[in-house]
């Protein structure tokens, strides 16, 4: 069990499994840049946030609930988490939700821009919620959802076994990284052109000999 004081944020799980040194610089160094994607993305959960509770039918919508994990510790702040009541043969898997009567389903959301596909590091940052809510609310929660923006379209993600080990998996991880207290020497790789910290984090600069790196900025060769 962790302390309040040894929590990390639940975005930093997408950091992680992104790139090791993108979360030591986000999270050590308190580095942040943003691009075009990120600041579409920080819109959006902007929007979703602004929003307190709202009802459709048999769903109560709570936006931007505040999460955490004392097991895992991890904490952050949950898009929106839909309550969705239960059926009388299901109650007692539910939760109660004060002056409402019957039980209610967790069902966390995240939102993500761009166009709806599969990426492990949004599926664990929401199985990251999932397990926040269900050590909260002493609850199961089976499943959830990634809500993408471009699309509007759902991805529902089911939390099984696998994804629940890779999860606790990554927010060890992250704790590792950051009770070490060192950030990983840059690697660069293709997914790199599209991080935004890329101009903090000179991977390319960073990744060849001295010698190389002083040879380009001279000359501005790159074949080394």
């Amino acid at each position: 069990m962790y302390s309040e004081e040894e929590l990390l944020p639940i975005s930093a799980l997408q950091h992680l499994l992104f790139c090791e040194r993108r979360a030591a610089l986000v999270c050590l160094e308190g580095l942040w840049e943003e691009n075009v994607f990120t600041a579409e993305g920080s819109v959006l959960h902007e929007q979703t946030h602004q929003a307190v509770v709202e009802s459709r039918g048999d769903i109560r919508i709570a936006h931007g609930l505040w999460l955490r994990s004392l097991r895992l510790g991890l904490s952050g702040r949950a898009d929106v988490v839909e309550f969705c009541r239960l059926d009388d043969a299901r109650c007692g898997s539910g939760v109660c939700l004060p002056g409402l009567p019957g039980c209610w389903q967790p069902f966390p959301v995240e939102y993500k821009r761009g166009r709806t596909r599969s990426e492990a590091s949004f599926e664990v940052q929401l199985c990251a919620q999932a397990l926040c809510l269900e050590e909260m609310l002493r609850t199961d929660v089976p499943s959830g959802a990634l809500y993408y923006g471009k699309t509007r379209r759902r991805l529902e993600i089911p939390f099984d076994a696998a994804i629940r080990r890779q999860t606790e998996d990554a927010a060890s991880r992250l704790h590792r990284l950051v009770s070490a207290g060192a950030t990983p020497q840059a690697r660069f790789q293709p997914k790199c052109r599209s991080c935004s910290l890329n101009t903090v984090c000179l991977p390319k600069a960073m990744s060849q000999s001295v010698a190389g790196y002083l040879e380009h900025m001279v000359t501005g060769r790159t074949d080394r």
